[in-house]
């Protein structure tokens, strides 16, 4: 009796996923696939720490590879900003062996306590998803409160003391590269991480009302942002021609070649309203004002 119960049990991933989907028609595959991965594990903890940990691995470097492989590709050069500063092969890998290191000693044990912290504020895991509506608007409000975070601290990371202290080792690299994204001092990263993750989560603790998948969709949405602005690159195509308001490799590159102004991670309304755009945007506005005072 024992032993033929033992044998129908769920051993492999692959049995607690046809086991759910058995039981769950309800459930989409995603929502199996995710049930049959805690199932699988038997430990919350560790199947969100994994899971996250190779998550934030897979899309980091997976979207940094595209901008590498074009670094390489002669045609591509006409839509590098600064094309007459390309990040050698000794340059990306001495960036990706710090960012690694980073990865690895600051943000690994901050991934591996991130499911009991979020779950003692009311973070979901379990299913259905919640609907994409909800994930929507919650994670368009991330971008929003991360971007006045990312703005003001960033900001205040610039100055003097600051700067020399924690933000210097960011600006190594004055024609940004895409791995470079994550690329600054284990105190810079614990920093502007709160805008990222601690918002979120405080966000939970107070509504109750927050899916750990929303977080992932978030986190991939914010890695997508901070990779693509650290590119270097400028397309026809770049969301900021679709979305005047948005950031991107434009407003960020500057930044990085100039060493102040465009303090705003994902939006341009922080520097606009205070004054702090540099480049083309504050240029443009500059010779509007000039053609304004003459016509007066």
């Amino acid at each position: 009796m024992n032993s033929t119960f033992a044998s129908s049990s769920p051993v492999t991933y692959s049995d607690y996923f046809n086991d759910i989907s058995q039981y769950n028609v309800h459930l989409n595959v995603f929502e199996r696939a995710w049930a049959a991965w805690y199932a699988y594990m038997q430990n919350d903890v560790l199947a969100t720490g994994i899971m996250s940990f190779m998550m934030h691995e897979i899309v980091y470097f997976g979207r940094c590879l595209p901008f590498m492989i074009m670094d390489k590709i002669p045609y591509f050069r006409r839509y590098k900003i600064q094309g007459q500063k390309m990040p050698t092969l000794s340059e990306q890998w001495a960036c990706a062996k710090l960012v690694l290191l980073s990865h690895f000693t600051v943000e690994l044990p901050q991934i591996w306590l991130f499911h009991p912290m979020s779950q003692y504020f009311g973070l979901s895991s379990t299913v259905p998803f919640p609907h994409w509506t909800t994930m929507a608007w919650q994670i368009a409000l991330f971008f929003v409160l991360e971007d006045a975070w990312h703005y003001w601290l960033h900001r205040a990371l610039h100055t003097p003391r600051l700067y020399k202290m924690i933000h210097k080792l960011h600006h190594q690299y004055s024609a940004p590269f895409g791995l470079a994204a994550e690329y600054a001092s284990p105190l810079e990263t614990m920093i502007l991480a709160f805008g990222s993750v601690g918002i979120p989560i405080v966000f939970c603790a107070f509504t109750k009302n927050l899916h750990i998948m929303t977080m992932y969709l978030w986190i991939i949405g914010r890695l997508f942002q901070a990779i693509d602005a650290h590119s270097g690159y400028e397309f026809p195509w770049s969301l900021h021609h679709f979305l005047p308001f948005w950031a991107g490799a434009d407003h960020h590159d500057v930044h990085h070649e100039k060493f102040l102004g465009n303090y705003s991670s994902s939006f341009r309304w922080w520097d606009a309203v205070m004054g702090t755009e540099a480049g083309s945007a504050s240029d443009k506005k500059l010779r509007e004002k000039k053609v304004a005072v003459k016509e007066e």
